[in-house]
């Protein structure tokens, strides 16, 4: 595999990861009280709490998508 392949491999894997990071952060802002009902009757958490999990979820899954995806991919960029 040729570093073009990489970058556009990369590319891609960077759409679907930010792609399913904003429609995770839409769902959790369209549905939070509902869904937060259901997984803190589901674990035995308190609605703040799984509120804070979901922002910790989002927060982690945004800085791996960083140094994962986007970092390498522009680093590519910038090299060919």
């Amino acid at each position: 595999m040729g570093i073009s392949e990489l970058t556009t491999f990369l590319g891609w894997v960077s759409v679907i990861n930010v792609g399913i990071l904003l429609f995770s952060v839409l769902m959790i802002m369209a549905l939070k009280g509902t869904v937060a009902r259901l997984h803190a009757k589901m674990f035995a958490l308190s609605e703040d709490e799984v509120l804070r999990a979901y922002f910790d979820y989002l927060g982690q899954f945004k800085i791996l998508v960083i140094v994962f995806n986007l970092a390498p991919y522009i680093a590519l960029k910038l090299m060919v």
